[in-house]
């Protein structure tokens, strides 16, 4: 039944459920148009997949390799877990299999600019780079909270020839720099494709975007069959905006066997009002914004509750409505990680494995890790590993107590914004 979620008659505006839609200014409407015939032309083209398929392989390092991990698994003594190694991409994350979709797709439509939202970067120099392979003009939006802690990836977009704009409104954080994208995107439609970097906004970008990291999903499901004779107990994801995860359990939606588990940012617990755990927590509520209608944490009058997540990608106000939907089902069970215990997996990880997962990965491990124990020794779970943790060293000293890497980034801080660049 799942398997048919990705596919709509004409003119049900992408609804999942009761979420999803396309609530867009009228401005927007003949560019979303043109877009979503693009994209079904696409979809039922075989030579877009295969020319896709094939970039992901000669340019991003596609298939990722599934990982074993033996010494987690000895130590915690229950199911065998197994890590889908997302990390391994080029440019460190998931991010880079839906830009390049989204690039291929831009040039077919005659596109000759791309721009984008990013929080934790990935996306942004996803985006930086699927522009310069592909020849194409970039900016990149950023809130001013996301840039201070993320200082290298922008670093890297600017090296790569893209133009960042620092976003210093509302909470200077995701929700403000895709309202700022929206913003350019209306002015500058007939230029340009707004690469969004999440399973959020109007349609068809929910289906869109899980459409291309389906491809993580596919090779997994066809690795952990040949690596282990079964399917998983359980597969795990972070879930920010949720394309890592939309894309992972789009190989296993028509299987109930499989538990499907998306882990939110728990930040400072339930009750501190400090975290982004929409569903999780029963915190959120059902709402429209930027596009879209999904479960968003908001007040009693519908404004948008700050966020926060020791992980930049995961502070995200709202949640893909695909698996908004999914949660209403039962099908996707969530849960919510705090910063305490993801750094504490963090940590574990890193020492009995030597894999540095991203912040926003090591969500998932936090809860993982929990749960392993009381499953069957001969049982299997897999776990998304969407990015690698180069980009968050100086969050992570930070987080950690180490002076010394904390007066090297302050002292970088400064120079950063005494000089500009």
């Amino acid at each position: 039944m799942y398997a048919e979620l990705f596919q709509f008659a004409p003119g049900r505006e992408g609804y999942y459920g009761a979420y999803g839609g396309a609530f867009i200014p009228e401005v927007l409407h003949e560019t979303i148009a043109e877009l979503r015939a693009a994209f079904a032309e696409a979809q039922a083209d075989p030579a877009f997949w295969e020319a896709y398929v094939a970039l992901l392989a000669t340019y991003a390092g596609r298939p990722t390799p599934l990982t074993p991990l033996e010494n987690l698994s000895r130590e915690l003594g229950g199911a065998r877990i197994y890590v889908k190694r997302e990390d391994l991409n080029h440019t460190g994350a998931h991010k880079i299999n839906n830009v390049l979709g989204q690039g291929l797709l831009a040039r077919r439509m005659g596109k000759r600019r791309v721009i984008a939202e990013t929080g934790a970067g990935q996306h942004g120099v996803a985006t930086a780079t699927m522009a310069a392979r592909l020849g194409l003009a970039c900016t990149i939006y950023m809130g001013a909270v996301d840039v201070a802690r993320q200082r290298p990836n922008v670093f890297w977009m600017q090296q790569l020839g893209a133009e960042v704009v620092v976003v210093e409104e509302g909470t200077q954080t995701l929700k403000d720099a895709i309202n700022a994208c929206l913003r350019d995107w209306a002015e500058s439609m007939d230029t340009t494709h707004y690469v969004m970097g999440t399973v959020c906004g109007p349609h068809p970008f929910p289906q869109m975007v899980t459409y291309f990291q389906s491809i993580i999903g596919r090779e997994a499901r066809e690795q952990v069959l040949a690596s282990t004779g079964r399917l998983p107990r359980r597969v795990y994801a972070c879930v920010g905006g949720g394309s890592n995860a939309s894309g992972i359990f789009a190989g296993f939606l028509d299987d109930p066997e499989v538990e499907l588990v998306g882990v939110e940012a728990g930040g400072h617990g339930r009750d501190s009002g400090r975290h982004a755990a929409r569903l999780a927590y029963g915190q959120g509520r059902p709402g429209v914004a930027q596009g879209y209608k999904t479960y968003f944490l908001q007040d009693a009058e519908g404004q948008m509750r700050p966020t926060h997540s020791v992980a930049a990608g995961l502070d995200y106000i709202g949640v893909g409505p695909i698996l908004a939907y999914l949660h209403e089902c039962g099908r996707v069970r969530f849960e919510a990680a705090t910063d305490a215990e993801v750094l504490a997996a963090l940590q574990r990880v890193m020492r009995a494995e030597g894999i540095v997962p991203a912040l926003e990965s090591a969500h998932a491990f936090a809860v993982a890790l929990h749960e392993v124990p009381a499953l069957a020794r001969d049982e299997v779970v897999l776990i998304n590993l969407s990015g690698r943790g180069d980009k968050d060293i100086f969050t992570i000293a930070e987080a950690l107590g180490d002076r010394a890497w904390r007066d090297f980034l302050r002292q970088r801080v400064r120079r950063y914004d005494e000089e500009g660049d």
